[in-house]
C-alpha cells in the first residue's frame, strides 16, 4: 500500500496494515491483471516444440540464467542415474552433456526479460525454446507436465521497499494463468522470506488461495539453503503445488545438513582453491551503507546471502575481520588491498552452479568492466541455488520416474 510523498522517492511503504484494506487492494489488483489479460491480441502461434511422451515437459517462468532449472534437471537426472552418479556427471561438462537427457525432466520452454540472462539461458540449455517477452503480454502458454518459476520479488524482500501494491508483486497472476492453460501435474515457485510477513500474512494467503483455486494442493514452506549443502546462509519460500486429482501428497524434504546430520559446506569447502586465482570481481570502494554491517565471513562458515549486485557482494574471507566501531558501522582494519569482494566464479560456487556453467556479461567492450560483471553479478544473485532447487525437486522426479503414465493421462478439469 503506498502513501504519496514529496522528495527522492515517490512513494514509502506503510508501517501498519489493516487486513481488510490489504485484501481489498489484492483483489482489485488481480482484477487489473485479469482485464490487462483479456485485451491483449492474440499472439503469434509459439514453433513446435520438442515434447517428449517419455518424459516430464516443463516450462520456465522468470527463468534468469537458469538456476532453479538445472537443479530441477538434476534432480530429475539422479532419479534415473542414482544420487552419486549424476552428481559426478554434474561436475564435468561434457560427461553432463553426455547424460544430461536422461533425465525424466524435459524443459521445453522458458520466458524471462533480462536480456544477459536469456544469452547465459540459451547458451546452457541449447534444446529449450525461448520467449524473449513480457509475460503479462504472453496470452497463450504451451501444455507442460511441471511449471516452474521464481515469480519477481523486489516488493516483497525485507532489503527493498515492501510496498503491498508494488505491480511487480502480482506477476504471480501470470503464473497461474499458465496453470490453467499447460495444466501441469504439479508446480514449484520460489520467493524470498519477506513474502510471508507483507501485509501481517495477507499477501501470502491470498497468493495460496490463488494457486489452489487454480486446482491444487499446496503445500508452503521456509527453508534455509545451508541445511541442504549450499554454502550460503539464505532463506527462501518454496510454494509447491499438486494437482487436485492425483494421490500425491508432496512434502518438502528434510535437510540433510546441520546438527546430527552431515556437516554444513563452508567457504573452505568450496572456494579455497580458488584463493590466488579468483578471476574478476566487482572493483571500487565501499560505501557507508555497505559498511553499516559486517560483510565477512570466516572459512569455516557459510556465505551471507549472495545478492543481486557487485557492489554488495560479500567479502572474501582472508585478511583481517571486520571490526565494529558503532551503531550501523564497521570498519576495514589493516591495508585495504587486504580486502576485497567476492569474485564472479566464487560467488557462482557458492550458489553451487558449476564452474563450466556459462554467465553472459552482454560482449560489449565499450561498457566498463564494473558494469560488465554487474550483470554477471544480477544473474547469480538472482538465481535459486542449483543444489536447492534439486533437493525441493526430488520428491517430485522420485514420484514422477513411477507414475509418468498417470501423469500424462489428461483427466484433471478445474473444479
Amino acid at each position: 500500500m503506498k502513501l504519496e510523498e514529496r522528495g527522492r522517492a515517490k512513494y514509502r511503504p506503510l508501517k501498519e496494515y489493516d487486513t481488510e484494506q490489504v485484501k481489498k487492494l489484492l483483489l482489485e489488483k488481480i482484477k487489473e491483471e485479469e482485464k490487462l489479460i483479456n485485451s491483449l491480441k492474440d499472439q503469434n502461434p509459439l514453433p513446435q516444440l520438442n515434447y517428449r511422451d517419455d518424459k516430464i515437459n516443463v516450462i520456465s517462468l522468470f527463468s534468469g540464467c537458469g538456476g532453479l532449472d538445472l537443479g530441477v534437471e538434476l534432480a530429475g537426472l539422479s532419479a534415473v542415474l542414482g544420487e552419486e552418479e549424476a552428481m559426478k556427471a554434474f561436475k564435468e561438462k561434457d560427461w553432463y552433456d553426455a547424460v544430461r537427457n536422461e533425465s525424466i525432466f524435459h524443459t521445453i520452454y522458458s520466458n524471462d526479460l533480462f536480456k544477459e540472462a536469456n544469452e547465459s539461458y540459451r547458451r546452457n540449455f541449447p534444446h529449450v525454446y525461448q520467449q524473449e517477452l513480457d509475460i503479462r503480454k504472453v496470452k497463450y502458454f504451451p501444455k507442460a507436465d511441471l511449471v516452474l518459476g521464481g515469480f519477481p520479488c523486489p516488493g516483497f524482500s525485507e532489503a527493498g521497499p515492501r510496498l503491498i501494491d508494488d505491480e511487480r508483486n502480482f506477476l504471480y497472476i501470470h503464473f497461474i494463468r499458465c496453470l490453467l492453460q499447460a495444466r501441469p501435474f504439479a508446480f514449484i515457485a520460489e520467493n524470498v522470506k519477506g513474502l510471508i510477513t507483507l501485509g501481517k500474512g495477507e499477501v501470502l494467503k491470498q497468493i495460496e488461495q490463488d494457486f489452489s483455486s487454480a486446482g491444487y494442493k499446496i503445500k508452503t514452506k521456509l527453508v534455509n539453503a545451508r541445511n541442504y549443502g549450499v554454502p550460503q546462509i539464505r532463506e527462501r519460500v518454496f510454494i509447491v503445488g499438486i494437482r487436485d486429482d492425483l494421490d500425491f501428497e508432496y512434502t518438502h524434504p528434510e535437510p540433510t545438513h546441520g546438527p546430527d546430520k552431515k556437516p554444513f559446506k563452508t567457504l573452505n569447502d568450496t572456494i579455497r582453491d580458488l584463493e590466488n586465482e579468483p578471476g574478476p570481481c566487482f572493483e571500487g570502494g565501499f560505501s557507508p551503507i555497505y559498511l553499516s554491517r559486517n560483510r565477512k565471513k570466516d572459512w569455516d562458515e557459510q556465505s551471507f546471502t549472495i545478492q543481486a549486485s557487485g557492489r554488495q557482494a560479500p567479502l572474501h574471507p582472508k585478511g583481517p575481520k571486520m571490526e565494529k566501531i558503532g551503531p550501523d558501522n564497521w570498519t576495514l582494519p589493516g591495508d585495504i588491498t587486504e580486502h576485497r569482494r567476492l569474485s564472479v566464479r566464487e560467488v557462482a560456487r557458492i550458489q553451487t552452479f558449476p564452474d563450466w556453467f556459462y554467465f553472459s556479461d552482454g560482449d560489449n567492450f565499450a561498457v566498463q568492466p564494473n558494469n560488465r560483471l554487474d550483470k554477471q553479478y544480477k544473474q547469480i544473485g538472482n538465481a535459486v541455488p542449483v543444489l536447492l532447487a534439486k533437493a525441493m525437486a526430488m520428491p517430485l522426479a522420485n514420484w514422477a520416474k513411477d507414475n509418468l503414465d498417470l501423469i500424462k493421462q489428461e483427466t484433471f478439469t478445474l473444479k
